[in-house]
């Protein structure tokens, strides 16, 4: 070995001890004949000390050294003076001074630091992603994830689960996203997919009776990209056999609380975890992921204005639309061009508008104040609960604009007013979702979660008549405003599968060719089954406290799907293309490339 010890296991208990040192140059000071070099790897920080007058040979070559060498010391474990102690430091009581020095490699200058959290352009970071990796910031986030991987294994392993892997390489089924298809060299023309997720692999597990299966899978969707999403990840997958729904609730519901406080005790939650329907969801926050760290319900003013005269909400109304609220504290005093930057958040969620009024000392405020009576003025203020100093923001539209509008706000005005303790993890599970979603472009009927999922018993009858009245035995584990797990009782029986073939439009001979193989696996005796996949990304990130999950990844994709660092995805050589049976023609100029 290289080193006695790491850069963050020395203590005052170690000194007088001869100890061997190696790690990356974090800093390199010189005063006089003292060169000091903080030493760094994975485990921490160290002070060595290079005295010429004790060690000329060492002080030397430390003479040479420079930030990101890569070096060995050899060296007394000394105290530190008392006025030099760095408490931040759990090495901040003892420095080593060097007895010898060796440079086991060079290093050029990095083009951002390392040593410190200096701002750092994005591109610049995922171009040079292994030093960004160097920095301690982004240590702390892979570790703190090693950490909630290795926890769920054991959790899930101590309460009966067993680890099993599933192919990477499977059959393209329409599951929501599209797929990254690989194609055959062997059979020309045909493709394997990349998994969306191992969703019909588990059920067949359940099939074949192991009752009890988990997976830290790896997973991937070509869908448009976001802070939150990205085209591979990983997801605690798990599946139960002969449970309901409450069980699989209750067994992720005790992983997650036993979780968070062993791997993050900083943090806090609320349990039990509450449970909201889908419509109550909606109907109170705007939105099927809510933040509940804090209030500022969505309020129904719908039938409080029914007679209003003034043409923004009678229009809204008329045309089958509500009208809605939410009240900012403390806000009555926005500018015009605050004002103006909250209706065009609106705007950027189908809105044609926003109307506000401020509760302020000397009356109502407003442009929309002239268009309503005192009544009307009087009932907002009851229903909305509005005070002196609040701001009321109204929206008027469809019911889905509103509900993403004023959520839109509501998150706005949570980060620009801190409402929220950031070590406040806010679980909740949503439930009984649709199961089927109107596509109008396409008209037909989609699935809401995927095909597999089983409808609600008491709303099942009405399937084949009514597909609008069903509701799925679906639910979602949400945090923070973020969906942090999806999940579902399955479907067992093959009768019941073939009814949601139907209803999603898929004549029987076309429903048995992409999915035969679930068809006839359910004919074998399937028992009654359910499970969810928690995102392992945003899990580690909420639990690190960052906004983006590519901080809580080690070599992730830009918003454009690209990987800077490796350049790609990159052109293959017509070699390849031509073992593939592939011939690329440049989108609409019909030539080959």
């Amino acid at each position: 070995m290289f080193k006695s010890h790491t850069c963050g296991e020395l203590r005052a208990a170690h000194v007088g001890q001869e100890v061997t040192l190696a790690g990356w140059v974090n800093l390199r000071r010189e005063f006089g004949g003292i060169i000091f070099i903080v030493l760094r790897d994975r485990e921490g920080l160290t002070q060595v000390v290079v005295d010429a007058q004790t060690a000329p040979a060492a002080r030397a070559v430390a003479a040479d050294v420079r930030n990101e060498y890569v070096i060995q010391v050899r060296g007394l474990v000394r105290p530190r003076p008392a006025d030099q102690v760095n408490p931040e430091w759990p090495t901040g009581a003892i420095e080593v001074e060097a007895r010898e020095v060796n440079i086991l490699n060079t290093a050029q200058t990095p083009p951002f630091y390392i040593y410190e959290e200096s701002p750092v352009d994005e591109a610049l970071r995922l171009r040079y992603r292994y030093l960004d990796l160097r920095r301690k910031r982004m240590q702390r986030n892979l570790i703190l994830r090693h950490k909630v991987v290795r926890f769920i294994r054991e959790y899930l392993s101590d309460h009966g689960f067993i680890e099993i892997e599933t192919p990477m390489l499977f059959k393209s089924t329409p599951e929501g996203a599209r797929d990254y298809l690989v194609p055959s060299r062997i059979h020309p023309g045909k493709f394997y997919a990349l998994p969306q997720s191992p969703q019909q692999l588990k059920q067949l597990l359940m099939v074949a009776g192991f009752e009890r299966y988990y997976q830290i899978a790896r997973c991937f969707r070509d869908e448009d990209l976001r802070g939150d999403r990205q085209p591979e990840f990983t997801q605690l997958d798990l599946e139960m056999s002969f449970v309901h729904r409450d069980d699989v609730l209750d067994m992720v519901e005790g992983l997650f609380t036993a979780l968070v406080p062993a791997v993050t005790p900083e943090k806090r939650f609320r349990s039990p975890f509450p449970r909201l329907t889908y419509a109550e969801a909606l109907a109170r926050y705007g939105t099927d992921k809510p933040d509940l760290r804090f209030g500022m319900e969505l309020v129904d003013l719908s039938n409080a204005l029914a007679g209003s005269g003034f043409g923004v909400f009678s229009s809204a109304l008329q045309s089958g639309g509500q009208i809605k609220a939410i009240v900012a504290p403390g806000c009555a005093d926005y500018t015009r061009s605050q004002l103006d930057e909250l209706t065009e958040i609106v705007k950027g969620q189908g809105a044609r508008g926003l109307v506000t009024l401020a509760f302020r000392a000397d009356g109502v405020k407003g442009p929309a104040v002239k268009f309503l009576t005192e009544e009307e003025l009087t009932a907002i203020a009851a229903h909305t609960g509005a005070q002196t100093g609040d701001l009321v923001c109204i929206v008027a539209a469809a019911p889905a604009v509103v509900g993403a509008s004023l959520s839109a706000l509501r998150l706005t005005f949570r980060d620009r007013l801190s409402l929220v303790d950031p070590n406040l993890m806010a679980f909740g599970w949503v439930l009984d979702f649709p199961m089927f979603e109107w596509n109008a472009e396409e008209q037909r009927w989609d699935a809401a979660h995927h095909p597999f999922t089983m409808p609600r018993p008491n709303t099942y009858a009405a399937m084949m008549a009514d597909p609008a009245a069903v509701l799925s035995d679906a639910y979602d584990l949400v945090c923070n405003g973020y969906e942090m797990a999806s999940g579902s009782i399955r479907v067992h029986d093959p009768k019941i599968q073939m009814d949601i073939f139907r209803v999603l439009g898929y004549p029987e001979d076309e429903a048995r060719a992409k999915f035969g193989h679930m068809m006839e696996a359910f004919s074998y005796g399937a028992p009654p089954h359910g499970g969810m996949a928690p995102g392992i990304d945003r899990l580690v990130m909420l639990l690190a406290g960052e906004a983006n999950i590519r901080e809580v990844i080690a070599f992730p994709k830009t918003a454009q799907a690209t990987d800077l660092m490796a350049d790609a995805p990159s052109p293959v050589s017509e070699r390849q293309l031509k073992e593939l049976h592939i011939r690329l023609t440049i989108p609409g100029g019909g030539g080959n490339l």
